[in-house]
């Protein structure tokens, strides 16, 4: 016994009178804590409300202003859960209907969900247009993710502790070879591994102006078509809907920018999103 405390007393001093307890165990990997600290090393990025309702992104907080898109987010969060969908596009017939407005809106509404989480993957490489619609730029473009140059935790951003941002700095000249990349597949399926997102959501081009669409909708669960009120036409709309039914399931339609009339004062506004 008396060596036992000369030696307790040895390691105190050396410790400065402290005598270490033992370590705590690390998460398990896969395990509820292990994925929420992988999500928690994300940079975090903290939206500025007044140029996100510039930008016509109302859903960062709740609000009247809000509520369409969070009925829009009900549905679609229970017809993929339905389904035991995972990856949703979301895409239009040509350009201007407010696709990516509607893939913001829908992205920051899930960060009020805590018990989901979202990833929002910027794929409209032509056009981006997510980074100026959120009012931010990532270090990284979402290019050099797909490609593995950079790591998926250096270039996305997290919004709250539950949405992962994934978005473009600069447009690209060749977008199809990132869709059609087997490397672009694996990479995806790994980051889903790590993260185990609830739902992905991929902002793709507008289907009827090129291939870019075409190249990636195989690799989705569903598409959301973004139409806009007295723009769009209804052969667009089937025709689009035709295209999306070749390679997937088509979730819905949503129709953008529908005029309506003010009951107090009779004129006519408009939905923007």
């Amino acid at each position: 016994m008396e060596k036992l405390q000369q030696a307790l007393q040895k390691a105190r001093e050396q410790r400065g009178g402290v005598v270490p307890g033992p370590r705590p165990a690390a998460a398990r990997p896969g395990s509820a804590a292990a994925i929420g600290e992988i999500w928690a090393a994300l940079p975090a990025y903290e939206p500025q409300p007044k140029a996100l309702i510039a930008n016509r992104v109302v859903t960062y907080d709740a609000g009247a202003a809000a509520t369409p898109f969070d009925v829009l987010r009900t549905k679609v969060l229970l017809m993929m859960r339905k389904n035991n969908w995972r990856r949703l596009a979301i895409t239009s017939p040509s350009s201007s209907c407010g696709k990516t407005t509607m893939a913001c809106n829908l992205a920051l509404g899930l960060s009020r969900q805590s018990d989901i989480r979202a990833m929002l993957v910027e794929l409209d490489l032509r056009r981006p247009a997510v980074a100026e619609t959120l009012a931010c730029k990532p270090a990284h473009d979402v290019t050099e993710m797909l490609t593995g140059a950079v790591p998926f935790e250096e270039q996305a951003l997290r919004v709250r502790d539950n949405v992962a941002l994934s978005m473009a700095r600069r447009p690209s000249s060749d977008p199809t070879k990132y869709m059609l990349n087997q490397e672009t597949q694996d990479r995806l399926k790994e980051i889903e591994s790590r993260y185990r997102p609830t739902l992905v959501i991929f902002d793709l081009p507008p289907i009827l102006l090129g291939d870019d669409t075409r190249a990636f909708l195989s690799n989705v669960d569903c598409a959301l078509i973004v139409a806009r009120a007295e723009k769009t036409t209804v052969a667009e709309i089937d025709n689009c809907e035709r295209e999306i039914a070749e390679h997937t399931n088509v979730l819905g339609v949503v129709l953008n920018q529908c005029r309506y009339e003010d009951e107090t004062t009779g004129y006519y506004g408009y939905d923007e999103d």
